[in-house]
């Protein structure tokens, strides 16, 4: 008998599609094993009121709609042509540099697509981190680690913080350095490519 679908909408996968959160990052979050976990993002089981809870602060942060990814685009200039007397260009040549410019323009964009998606889920824990601080108990700091045999709430409330810690915020340097050089090589190529596709349509 074949296994009815698993749904994607529930709390827990809405939460670690925007976070990018493992399964298992959320589980030790909700304080229970990650197979726990699996059976709520199912949906094969629901929230209890402490899990219900623990997620409220983080789904408050989810926003209505997704809005559709964005690309930077570095504005054009425009210099004035000097005045040359010039014949229609012969097309093999500029069709041959526009196909080259196209692939490694994409090549170059695949190659930016999990930067760019680092950087805005960073950006959204940036944004997201003051809220979900507020709706925790205050933090006992990193020092202060109750022992959660006898006060397993208190421990908790320290492994949240904890676990807060470790979102990271921004783009390290290194991606970022690296980020910045792929979206202007591939910018070039882009504003190449569309000059050329003038030229070739104004020759045709």
């Amino acid at each position: 008998m074949p296994r009815a679908p698993l749904s994607t909408d529930t709390a827990v996968a809405l939460l670690r599609g925007y976070f990018h959160l493992s399964q298992q990052e959320v589980a030790a979050w909700l304080g229970i094993s990650k197979a726990q976990a699996g059976h709520l993002e199912s949906g094969r089981r629901g929230l209890s009121e402490a899990a219900a809870e623990a997620l409220a602060p983080l789904l408050r942060q989810l926003p209505p709609s997704s809005p559709a990814p964005t690309v930077l685009r570095l504005a054009s200039l425009a210099v004035p042509a000097p005045v040359m007397a010039l014949a229609s260009p012969e097309a093999a040549p500029l069709q041959a540099r526009l196909d080259y410019c196209q692939q490694h323009a994409q090549r170059l964009r695949r190659q930016l697509r999990p930067l760019e998606t680092q950087a805005t889920v960073a950006a959204r824990w940036t944004a997201t981190l003051p809220a979900l601080r507020a709706a925790l108990p205050p933090d006992p700091g990193p020092a202060a680690k109750p022992d959660p045999a006898t006060d397993w709430p208190a421990w908790l409330t320290w492994f949240r913080h904890r676990w807060l810690d470790q979102r990271c915020t921004a783009l390290p340097p290194d991606l970022s350095a690296r980020y910045h050089l792929l979206r202007l090589q591939a910018e070039a190529l882009e504003a190449e490519a569309a000059a050329l596709q003038a030229l070739l349509a104004a020759g045709a």
